[in-house]
């Protein structure tokens, strides 16, 4: 990769960073499609957040961020614009300083959720739904699992009177019931979606336990680890049908392109996917 004067430079935030995979993914495509960008990790704490992205998007070149843990919901304070997916979500994952100096924030997280369990074949019409996590990720999947027909919608978070809260922000223009439950069962769900950061370090406790999943159910783990997740590694030896965060990234990319005004790229990846899939596979 050549960088040089007239390189536009893209960050993407967490605390913490070493999980992250969109540099992997977007630094090639902005190879093999001539663009002169770069994307880089950036370690940051969330109390010092806001004034390292006031400082970096004051520069001339640097054109926006990628937010992830724990960001996502904090930024939507201090933003000035944001699209309606992150302003229903409450949470944002890209930013971007607009001609007047204005930050504006877009959520593309639920969105690419609910087009790869359509691109896995996942059927989400009438069904009973769980979602373990509703922080910054968990928040977005919720927001767009809410506009699908399903038989019920349930909200699962360990911290005290998070989910409802986000139940009931989401009942009024859903289009499914949604629910809070007490205690964490993934009995009697055909999809059982985990949005948590557990996972991330490879000694982490299991979310829930697999054995008491329907037999049919299909889990959907967004956290993208090569090896594996010790939840993924779970379903497989329980025999359950399980799949990683990967295509959910995935399916965000033409997104996230076009929010930073990569129009050729964007329609050329939402064409055809494959350049992405074999970068992720290669990885």
């Amino acid at each position: 990769m050549s960088i040089n004067g007239l390189t536009r430079v893209f960050f993407v935030l967490g605390d913490p960073v070493a999980q992250v995979r969109a540099p992997q993914l977007f630094n090639p495509l902005f190879q093999r499609f001539g663009e002169n960008a770069v994307l880089v990790p950036a370690h940051v704490a969330p109390e010092r957040c806001e004034a390292f992205v006031r400082g970096v998007l004051g520069a001339g070149n640097m054109d926006g961020l990628w937010l992830t843990i724990p960001h996502k919901t904090a930024a939507l304070d201090w933003i000035d614009h944001c699209n309606p997916a992150g302003r229903r979500a409450a949470s944002v994952n890209a930013l971007r300083r607009r001609a007047d100096g204005r930050l504006e924030g877009a959520l593309f997280d639920g969105l690419g959720l609910v087009k790869a369990l359509d691109h896995q074949g996942v059927a989400t019409t009438g069904q009973r739904v769980l979602l373990v996590g509703t922080g910054g990720a968990g928040m977005a999947i919720a927001a767009a699992l809410s506009e699908r027909p399903l038989a019920e919608l349930a909200l699962y978070d360990a911290v005290p009177g998070r989910a409802n809260a986000l139940a009931a922000r989401l009942q009024a223009d859903s289009a499914c019931p949604l629910r809070a439950p007490a205690t964490l069962d993934p009995a009697g769900y055909s999809l059982v979606v985990h949005a948590t950061p557990l996972g991330l370090r490879a000694d982490d406790p299991l979310p829930f336990d697999v054995r008491a999943l329907d037999p049919q159910a299909v889990v959907f783990d967004i956290l993208m680890k090569t090896a594996g997740t010790p939840l993924q590694r779970a379903c497989e030896a329980a025999g359950v049908r399980y799949h990683p965060g990967f295509d959910m990234l995935v399916q965000q990319v033409p997104d996230y392109l076009r929010f930073f005004g990569f129009e050729a790229m964007a329609d050329a990846l939402a064409h055809d996917l494959a350049p992405v899939r074999a970068l992720i596979q290669s990885d």
